[in-house]
This record gives structure tokens, sequence and C-alpha cells, in this order.
């Protein structure tokens, strides 16, 4: 993650950042301590000489995360339960963005108009992140979704508590953890987008070694492993990995063709885009796009999908926007 301004930083994988990303550049803590106070107990000077925070502290991480939202995107509250995933805004933003770029190329190169934008989350989780950061971003209107009635309580009080959101996001339980788009998408809704951030470890034991070797990069091999400063288990991993996961997906993406135009979803593991393209040719999928990005401080990248030709994608974007 990003430190501040001065001195000299450790390397990293800023510079991947979209161009529209308001975190290309380093954390500026005094403007983040500002918009709040408590951020500065975390806040003190690293081994490069900047200030940062011990980002293998969950109250550190949620505290900036609470500080970034504020300062960035006029949230003035955001919390989330002890053991629920606390993601990394940068790279949850960048995801956005991208999309934005794709709705942009398909609508002929034009911005389409934000309130007119609407968009599906799957697996929004507790923090419903991608809801907030999309609708304060373009104004995109929003379907968040999640198998977790906790998760589903959780962003509630969050929209509630926020002015605007309201009217903007609406949060869904799927009863039916099988399953992405039935019992969430209505026969008589349309989306321009869906999104999801799949588990992508294949067993509880994958996604344990996985937050070892993250505390162990953090120089906190000693302490007791915490899974990724949170996260339920259908946050981290499900059998057979986000391959599986994805490939259900699509499967059942089938069946609500008509009613989506992109379907989309992050892929961590960049060995998996190669059979998820071969099985969405075999499903007569009329375009797909793999659009590279960066993920916090790793490249990752997003598949997305649709079952509309350009010409009908044409078609689409003239009737909403």
């Amino acid at each position: 993650m990003a430190q501040s301004n001065s001195k000299k930083s450790k390397p990293t994988s800023k510079d991947l950042l979209h161009p529209s990303n308001r975190h290309n550049s380093n954390y500026d803590f005094a403007k983040l301590c500002q918009a709040t106070p408590q951020l500065s107990g975390f806040v003190s000077e690293n081994k490069y000489g900047n200030q940062s925070i011990d980002f293998s502290d969950p109250n550190a991480v949620k505290t900036l995360n609470r500080a970034l939202l504020k300062h960035h995107y006029c949230i003035d509250f955001w919390d989330i339960p002890d053991g629920y995933l606390c993601p990394p805004i940068p790279g949850r933003v960048d995801y956005i963005h991208y999309l934005n770029d794709l709705l942009k190329l398909t609508n002929s190169g034009k911005t389409p108009k934000g309130n007119k934008v609407s968009v599906l989350d799957i697996g929004t989780g507790a923090s419903c992140i991608y809801p907030l950061l999309g609708q304060r971003s373009y104004d995109w209107s929003y379907v968040a979704s999640d198998i977790d009635p906790i998760s589903i309580d959780v962003a509630n009080q969050i929209i509630k508590s926020n002015k605007g959101l309201s009217s903007k996001i609406k949060c869904r339980l799927q009863h039916n953890a099988q399953q992405f788009f039935n019992g969430i998408i209505k026969a008589d809704e349309y989306f321009d987008l869906t999104m999801s951030n799949p588990p992508f470890h294949e067993s509880l034991a994958q996604a344990t070694k996985g937050s070892m070797r993250k505390w162990n990069n953090l120089g906190k091999g000693d302490k007791q492993t915490k899974l990724n400063f949170g996260g339920q288990k259908a946050e981290l991993w499900c059998k057979g990995g986000e391959l599986t996961f994805i490939r259900n997906m699509i499967k059942e993406s089938q069946d609500y063709r008509h009613q989506v135009l992109w379907f989309s979803s992050l892929v961590s593991k960049g060995d998996n885009i190669a059979p998820l393209k071969k099985f969405l040719k075999q499903l007569n999928v009329e375009q797909v796009k793999v659009v590279d990005m960066a993920q916090g401080n790793k490249v990752s990248r997003f598949i997305a999908w649709s079952y509309f030709s350009a010409d009908q994608q044409q078609l689409w974007c003239k009737s909403r926007y």
C-alpha cells in the first residue's frame, strides 16, 4: 500500500492504477487524520522514513479505510464486524474505473450518465465496498447481494447511515449459496454491469496458508495467523476455488443473457483466464474482454462477457442512456 509523499518510498505498483484512481499518489496522512482523527493514533514513521500505519494491525487498517472513505468519497459512517473482510480501497475502486471504461467503449466512446447505470454486485460483503465506491465515483445505482444475512444487515446499516445512499443501493439476500443471479435479478430488471470478487482459495487450509505468507511478508510471522484481516468462509474460499466459482457464474449467466449488458468477474490467478475464455467460446458468447489492472500491490485482471453483438449493444445504449 502507499505511504506519505515525503522521503523515500518502498516501490509500489501505484503507477499501474487507473489514471482516474484518486489513490495514484501516496496517502496524505495529514488530511486523512483531519477527516478521521482516530487514525492519528495508528500513524508512525516506517523504516523508509515515511508516515504509514502497521498494516498487520486490523484496527489500523479498518481506521485507514474509514478515513479514505470519508475524505475521498463522503462516506461519514463505515464499520464492519470483527472477522469480516476489510478490503483495500485503491484496488477495489480500480475495478470500477475500468468497468466505466468498458461502458464508455460500448457507448461509442461516451460516458453514460451515471444515474442511468444499474449495476449488480455479487457477494457485496459486510463492507458493501463496491456499491459505495461506484455510487460516489459515478453515481451508479446498485443491487448488492450476499449469501450471509449478517453481511446484508451490516451493509444496510452503512447505507442508511450515509446521506443519499438509500435510494441508490438496495441489498438482497441470496438464499441459495449455489446461485448467483437466480433469486436476485427480477423478471423486469436490466443491468448494465455485474461485478464480483470471487473467493479464490479452494479450501480453508489453502486460505490459512495464504494468510500466513502475508503475515510473514509483513514481518509478523511470530503472531497468530489471521485470515486476511478478517473474512468469512464465503469471502475467502469455496470448493474448486475461483475457477469453479466463475465457471458456474458463466453457466448461470446464460439464463439472464437478455437482461445484462456486461457480466464481469475479477480473476486473481492469471492461469485461469485461458480455461475461462475457452468455456465462454463453447457457450458461443458474443464478446469477451480481459482487462489487466492493479489490485492493491499486485497485478490483477477481470474478465467481462456479453451475449450481445456490438450492434445490439449500441441499441441497448441508445435505449438506456
